[in-house]
């Protein structure tokens, strides 16, 4: 009866714990290691995000600074488009500047051109004395013209010759009467045309070739000449000024000199109203 027992569980032989325990072990170490690598992974992870999150700094960084460098560029196209402004104005302003200045210096010189013709007319009508009027013909020629060497000539009653009347800067007696005649100064007296060489230096003038020549005239009576042999140094040529001037002495030198000649003829005595007869008709 004994032997036809079933043997019970409990006999049976026990699991092989050190089997289980090794199976545990590598079950541990698996785990372990999935959690090592998991961890490895993480870490990497967390360094890839790290470095994501500086690389997204820097590239903020980069993205400002662009902004900053748009925003400057276009501040600096701005400031450009202004100075171009600014510059064109500053041309507009200097070219009506220059044009002024131009303007003024023009009216400056006319001014001082009138002021020399007026000088030179009231001048010479300032006195019915020959000698005052043919001192202020010298003055006008020496000051306001700048001659050095000049004289004043009046024809003669038959007008064949010329008589000198005021000589300055020459020898008595030079040019002698009959290269007077002759040459450039009798050639005006006859003509009435002025010589002026408008292309040479008044300075180098001589007796022989004057710088300028020009008739003392009423109407069309050729009363005398008036030769400039050569001018001061610093005066190279004659302007427009000058011209002017020859042609108001050529006209109200012969007058004042003709009224204070004929006034001294007359003793100094004034005309009366004879002496015009009936200018109303």
């Amino acid at each position: 009866m004994a032997d036809d027992r079933k043997p019970s569980r409990s006999d049976a032989p026990g699991p092989d714990l050190s089997h289980e325990r090794e199976q545990f072990l590598k079950t541990f170490s698996k785990g372990a290691q999935l959690t090592r690598e998991f961890m490895e992974e993480y870490e990497t992870v967390q360094r890839n995000l790290q470095e994501l999150q500086a690389e997204n700094g820097r590239l903020r960084a980069v993205v400002e600074a662009d902004d900053a460098i748009r925003d400057l560029i276009k501040k600096i196209e701005k400031l450009e488009v202004e100075k171009q402004e600014l510059m064109s104005h500053h041309r507009r302003l200097e070219e009506v500047t220059s044009d002024f200045n131009a303007r003024f210096h023009e009216m400056e010189d006319d001014f001082a051109n009138l002021a020399n013709l007026f000088v030179a007319s009231n001048s010479l009508h300032s006195s019915l004395s020959p000698k005052a009027v043919t001192r202020r013909l010298k003055e006008v020629l020496e000051q306001l013209v700048g001659a050095e060497r000049f004289g004043i000539y009046l024809a003669t009653n038959d007008g064949r010759s010329l008589a000198p009347i005021a000589v300055v800067g020459l020898d008595p007696g030079d040019p002698p009467p009959e290269v007077l005649a002759a040459g450039p100064v009798g050639e005006v007296a006859r003509s009435g045309k002025a010589r002026i060489d408008d292309e040479a230096d008044p300075s180098a003038g001589t007796v022989e070739k004057p710088a300028a020549v020009f008739p003392l005239q009423i109407d069309d009576n050729i009363v005398g000449v008036v030769a400039i042999f050569r001018s001061f140094g610093q005066k190279t040529k004659f302007s427009t000024v000058d011209f002017e001037l020859f042609k108001l002495l050529g006209q109200h030198g012969a007058l004042a000199l003709m009224g204070s000649g004929l006034f001294a003829q007359a003793n100094r005595k004034l005309p009366g109203p004879d002496a015009f007869g009936d200018l109303s008709r």
